[in-house]
Order: structure tokens, then C-alpha cells, then sequence
């Protein structure tokens, strides 16, 4: 069996600016005033250290920070939720997103879920709103809920689905489909092989010169993606 970690945004789905109205809302809830500066687009950086940047970067003291973040990532996911019409109305599945993850979902030999950078809750969120849960097994997940270092949350993955599913899943068969740099990174250091996607604000050379171990164009080629998943999974080096 295979683990195939989908990321959700700009590879499953693109939310327009809802994300960044959320931060606004809750910035200027929590601390009292308008941010004027938000997080930078699709880097993929977990939730809980994009509100940390967040309030650093509009002049939050070092020594609020732990609190005002605390504060704001637990308002984060029901403030979201708050706007479900905009994320339908504004946002848009990415080309090809459904396609491949009902191929993912149908074949026996991969457990489809997800590591984000989003909270558990937020992840849901999304995901629902554009009617994709049915593709993945949310419980065997990794979130920025469980730990803002994005890399830490293959293991948590591997380790759920493997108690879950009664099979041992680990470098060799665990595979990431994502777009960004992040993702890459969270593979190599994780312990995944890595399925780039140029769909969002990383091109695909910079994709392969950061060592995803194949980079394609977007997900609307579903038996290339399944074939992919196959043929990458074990390259992941020790």
C-alpha cells in the first residue's frame, strides 16, 4: 500500500482572497487594530507560523506574541467557516483536482489523505465547501494542528495510518502531491517522495531544482498521476 499526502491549497483548490480576509478579521479582532501587511502568497508555511509572522511583521511585541497567536489560531478555522459562500463564490477547484483524486481514491492499493499547512478544522473546511472529502481519509491526516513544523507532520501521517490501516507505511511508500517549495521540503525531511504540481506559485523548474522527485504541469492526466504515485514511491533516500 501507498500513502498519498494531498496538499489542499493551489493543488487541490484555490480560495482567492478569503484566506488572507480571515487573517484581516481576526488580526483586527484580536489585536485591536488593521494588520498592513499579511502573510506572502502560496509559500504553503503552516497556520500557526503565518499568524506568528503576522503579527511580527505589523509590529506586534516579541512579548504578546505567544498569546495574540495563541488567540488568533483558535479563531481562525470558525472565522473561515463564517464565510463559506465567499470560499465557493471567490475560489475554484484546481484543473483536474477531482479527476485525480477519485483515481487516487478508487485504486486499492493507496490510503488518499492529507498534510497541509492548515488546521485540522480549516482543512475540513475547504474541503467540504468544494465537496472533497468523500476522496480522502481526514483521520489519518497531518495538520498544522498537530505541529507547526510542516516536515513533523508526514510521521504524524504515517504513524496514524498505520495503526489505522494495520499496514506499515514509512519513507518507501508514502508519497506527497504538492505545489510549493514547502511541500518539497516537508517530503526530503519528513520522509516522502514528492509529486510536484506547477499549479500554483513555484514553476516546475524551480520545483525540480529543489528535488521533488517528479514535477508535472497539473493533476488533469489522472493515470499519469497514478502512474507517477507508483513509479516515485521508494525513491524518497534514507
Amino acid at each position: 500500500m501507498i500513502l498519498v499526502l494531498w496538499d489542499i491549497d493551489r493543488t487541490l483548490l484555490y480560495v482567492g482572497n478569503t484566506d488572507r480576509l480571515v487573517y484581516r478579521e481576526v488580526f483586527r479582532e484580536i489585536v485591536g487594530r488593521d494588520a498592513q501587511q499579511l502573510p506572502a502568497r502560496g509559500t504553503g508555511v503552516t497556520m500557526p507560523l503565518a499568524v506568528r509572522e503576522l503579527l511580527s511583521a505589523n509590529g506586534v511585541p516579541e512579548a504578546d506574541t505567544d498569546e495574540l497567536a495563541r488567540l488568533m489560531v483558535d479563531r481562525l478555522p470558525g472565522q473561515l467557516n463564517r464565510h463559506r459562500e465567499e470560499l465557493r463564490r471567490d475560489g475554484h477547484l484546481m484543473p483536474g483536482a477531482v479527476e485525480a483524486m477519485v483515481a487516487v481514491h478508487q485504486s486499492q492499493l493507496f490510503v488518499p489523505t492529507i498534510v497541509t499547512g492548515n488546521l485540522r478544522a480549516s482543512a475540513e473546511i475547504k474541503l467540504s465547501a468544494f465537496s472533497l472529502t468523500d476522496y480522502v481519509d481526514m483521520t489519518v491526516g497531518g495538520y498544522a494542528s498537530d505541529d507547526s513544523h510542516r516536515p513533523a507532520l508526514v510521521r504524524i501521517a504515517q504513524s496514524r495510518a498505520t495503526a489505522v490501516y494495520d499496514h506499515p507505511f514509512n519513507r518507501q511508500n508514502t508519497v506527497i502531491i504538492g505545489d510549493s517549495l514547502q511541500d518539497v521540503r516537508t517530503g526530503q525531511q519528513g520522509g516522502a517522495a514528492v509529486v510536484g504540481v506547477a499549479s500554483g506559485t513555484t514553476s516546475a523548474e524551480r520545483l525540480a531544482a529543489a528535488g521533488a522527485d517528479y514535477v508535472i504541469a497539473d493533476l488533469t492526466d489522472p493515470g499519469r498521476v497514478v502512474e507517477l504515485i507508483h513509479t516515485v514511491a521508494g525513491r524518497a533516500a534514507p
